[in-house]
């Protein structure tokens, strides 16, 4: 157990804790840690989860405006449901950027587990963008990414990590609870008039 490790525990648990809470300063605390992930991840020949990181930053930024100003008439976003053709939308990136990255992984890097590694960066690229929506359907995403992060840390020999991420998926399912509750307690957001997008 590295004081990387620690700083990646940390901050890791901070961030979704707040993300749960449905508070701004997820994503400025998670720049934080795909700082410190990516160090961590790089040193430990997880190529593909190291690159999420950088990857992350910039949909961090994107989330932190979304968030922010993603509403109607750019007021703060509220939680949705994911629509079907996101779902769809979901499973294609998926599908496609566990191939791309599985392919990266094995032609330009020595991973030695490039297909989970490449399924658990394509999981975490989807849920992320999902989250970024307020979508509820992006903590069920989460879940599935977890799961198979527990299971990758512990055979990378990152305990500390795997415990971080057993951590997240208990935030996950309270973080899909809490949203579903906001999704049925807050008031319908009123419809915006087609003059106001011109």
């Amino acid at each position: 157990m590295s004081l990387v490790e620690v700083l990646g525990f940390v901050t890791g648990a901070v961030c979704v804790w707040l993300a749960v809470r449905q508070n701004i300063w997820t994503y400025p605390i998670g720049i934080a840690n795909n700082v410190v992930f990516f160090v961590l991840f790089w040193g430990s020949g997880l190529y593909g989860d190291a690159w999420l990181q950088v990857f992350y930053v910039g949909v961090a930024l994107h989330g932190w405006w979304s968030w922010l100003r993603g509403g109607p008439q750019r007021t703060v976003l509220r939680v949705r449901h994911t629509p079907r053709w996101g779902w769809l939308l979901g499973a294609a990136g998926v599908a496609i950027g566990t191939w791309a990255a599985y392919l990266l992984l094995t032609r330009h890097t020595d991973s030695t587990v490039p297909l989970p590694d490449g399924l658990t960066t394509a999981l975490s690229v989807v849920a992320q963008l999902m989250m970024n929506r307020k979508w509820l359907g992006s903590w069920l995403v989460w879940m599935v990414a977890d799961v198979l992060y527990i299971w990758l840390y512990l055979v990378k020999g990152l305990a500390l990590t795997a415990a971080l991420y057993a951590g997240f998926l208990a935030l996950c399912v309270v973080g899909w609870r809490q949203w579903r509750t906001a999704l049925v307690e807050q008031p319908a957001q009123p419809r915006v008039p087609a003059e106001a997008g011109r």
